[in-house]
């Protein structure tokens, strides 16, 4: 047997030990909606310690990521409804069938193609499994961003979309128009409806020039946050405390710092 294996198989049986009858209080009275949560923040620290480019970190929250995901399992099979083991086996199985140029006859050059033809392959399965649409698996729980963003790579592989990036500039500055118009209506619902409409072709613009929008607006409020930041030490050293600085102060200030 393989260390990996020995490992894993150590850490299942861990799992297991804590939420036996003489496990631990906390760990026995879990339930798969309890544990949101931890899951959400547990993903989030695997992907701040890959921001930060913290291999130590990383190895440290993918092993707490991957406690999840045992935890998940173990309630599920005391419940009788799966194990870890039927997880291993329906991922291998879904992933190996998701790569034919792989594993299969199909040949695909390229990235692009690689994964225009994985994204073809989800929504056959999306059809077969929920009943014709290929948007019903779209998560809820995603971030607006990555929802958006998620619906658009969909639509685009059926070819519902913009063919060219000026087409897709054209439908921001239409938004954006009808969002100062909105404005000028003083109309409130109208307002937030257009706001919708302007942030979902931002992201539809994000996608055809091949950036990330929520790693791209992560990055930029952290930008904003250091530049803050250094704004008010700046004015602390004047014996300023922001709070007591007008607008203009703060923009010269703001100005300093960047």
């Amino acid at each position: 047997m393989a260390r990996t294996d020995i490992y894993f198989s150590d850490l299942v049986g861990l799992m297991s030990r804590l939420r036996s009858q003489n496990g631990c209080p906390w760990d026995k009275k879990q339930t798969h909606k309890s544990l949101k949560a931890c899951l959400i923040e547990e993903t989030c620290e695997v992907l701040d310690s890959i921001d930060k480019k913290n291999p130590r970190k990383l190895k440290e929250e993918l092993g707490d990521l991957l406690y999840q995901v045992i935890f998940h399992a173990q309630i599920a099979q005391e419940r009788h409804r799966f194990t870890i083991d039927d997880v291993l086996k329906d991922i291998y199985a879904k992933l190996k069938h998701r790569h034919p140029h792989v594993f299969g006859k199909i040949r695909v050059k390229g990235a692009e193609r690689v994964i225009e033809a994985w994204h073809k392959q989800k929504m056959k399965e999306a059809r077969q499994k929920y009943s014709g649409s290929i948007l019903a698996d779209i998560p809820n729980t995603l971030s607006a961003l990555h929802k958006a963003g998620k619906v658009q790579r969909k639509v685009a592989v059926v070819g519902f979309g913009w063919k060219h990036i000026r087409e897709v500039l054209a439908k921001v500055e239409e938004e954006l128009c009808e969002v100062k118009e909105a404005i000028g209506k003083h109309t409130p619902s109208k307002i937030n409806e257009e706001i919708g409409d302007l942030l979902f072709a931002m992201v539809n613009l994000s996608r055809f020039l091949g950036i990330e929008p929520e790693n791209a607006l992560h990055e930029t409020i952290n930008k904003f946050i250091v530049r803050f930041k250094k704004m008010e030490k700046s004015l602390a050293k004047q014996g300023r405390y922001i709070e007591d600085c007008t607008l203009g102060e703060m923009e010269r200030a703001w100005e300093k710092c960047k």
